[in-house]
């Protein structure tokens, strides 16, 4: 398969060829033809030209990785269908009826402790006054009705919560397990990894290792199946020195004929 084919990597599978690079690079020393990490190039370096290299290695397991992302695609299609007719419609009423009794439970114990304090405060103070009102005993008794209703709506929040509490957590426990992974992903996703592994990024630092010219300076990555790592395409300038003098011609040099004027005397005119 041509690496313009090759499906691209997708984020979420990001940290799991990072995670194979690493486990590549701690066991090298299990592995004859990785055995000279750190003569020439360590594992810093290494890590540095595959990762730039990333497009080119999981190139080697294009097939591989294509169906492990068709057999994820099409289990994630599956969940969201059998989620979306099945347990909508109940978990929409079930969740309804969970957001009435928080706000019950939460509202009800105020309400009552604050119609409590309303009305004993305002028959305790009627008491005081002389002749104490007939409704004063009134307010009194409605206070501590509303005292009762309040301590009942607490008791009522706190069975509430305890029992929302374990529901979600019944669920929550019942969900993890009736959801495994599934063989056919784990097959398609093991596999993907070996290929990766052995026909990308093993090749790749072996390569890397056995090249000469590979070096710090020089991270661009082969093609998988193509040979060594190529050069970065950039030769150093051909300088060469001058040559012997007596391999070219000296420029000739003739000085100027400098002759006197002809003087005949004084009575002579130069001519």
């Amino acid at each position: 398969m041509h690496m313009t084919s090759a499906p691209h990597l997708l984020t979420e599978d990001r940290p799991e060829f990072d995670r194979l690079l690493d486990e590549a690079l701690r066991t090298a020393d299990e592995r004859p033809e990785l055995a000279t990490l750190g003569e020439r190039l360590n594992a810093e370096q290494l890590r540095t030209m595959a990762q730039a290299a990333t497009t080119l290695l999981t190139a080697a397991a294009a097939a591989e990785y294509g169906h492990y992302v068709k057999v994820r695609e099409e289990l994630r299609d599956g969940a969201l269908s059998a989620s979306g007719t099945g347990g909508e419609d109940g978990t929409e009423e079930q969740d309804d009826g969970a957001g009435v009794s928080a706000v019950v439970g939460v509202l009800a114990p105020v309400l009552a402790g604050t119609a409590m304090l309303i009305f004993l405060l305002v028959g305790y103070g009627l008491k005081m006054i002389e002749p104490e009102p007939a409704f004063a005993q009134t307010m009194l008794t409605a206070g501590w009705l509303f005292g009762a209703l309040t301590v009942a709506a607490l008791l009522f929040a706190v069975i509430g919560l305890l029992v929302t509490a374990l529901r979600n957590s019944s669920t929550q426990v019942a969900a993890e397990e009736s959801v495994p992974v599934p063989d056919e992903l784990s097959r398609a996703r093991e596999a993907w990894r070996n290929a990766l592994l052995e026909r990308g990024i093993v090749p790749f630092l072996r390569d890397a290792l056995a090249d000469p010219t590979a070096g710090p300076g020089y991270p661009v990555p082969r093609t998988p199946g193509a040979g060594r790592i190529p050069s970065l395409g950039y030769s150093r300038p051909d300088f060469t020195s001058p040559g012997p003098a007596s391999q070219g011609p000296r420029p000739g040099y003739t000085p100027p004929d400098f002759t006197s004027p002809d003087f005949g005397g004084p009575d002579h005119e130069p001519e």
